[in-house]
């Protein structure tokens, strides 16, 4: 009987974007760097229309390669949530938070 020979696949680079988390399911604590900003996640549900939001969220500062930690969430339904933006502190309603994408610290 003979016996295959198995090859072992190339491993596939692990993209950062695949290890991604929205910064709405940070908790307090978790610092990283943001990714991608993509306002997308509930068109309409913003009370703008989603470019104005995307754009916002740039004006602000929210850009890839910035460093972000969470450091307090609101005690209702942990709303909003309150992060520093490389040296600025910034309040974010949560809904809104789920447009950045961010590469958690120790992932």
């Amino acid at each position: 009987m003979r016996h295959a020979r198995l090859q072992a696949e190339p491993a596939q680079p692990v993209q950062a974007h695949d290890r991604a988390v929205r910064l709405s399911a940070a908790k307090p604590g978790d610092r990283g760097v943001i990714v991608d900003v993509r306002a997308e996640s509930h068109p309409g549900d913003h009370g703008i229309d989603v470019s104005e939001l995307q754009r916002r969220l740039l004006e602000f500062g929210f850009v890839e390669g910035a460093r972000i930690e969470v450091l307090h969430e609101g005690a209702i339904w942990r709303d909003p949530i309150a992060v520093r933006l490389d040296d600025m502190r910034i309040g974010l309603r949560r809904r809104d938070a789920e447009d950045v994408w961010i590469l958690l610290d120790g992932r």
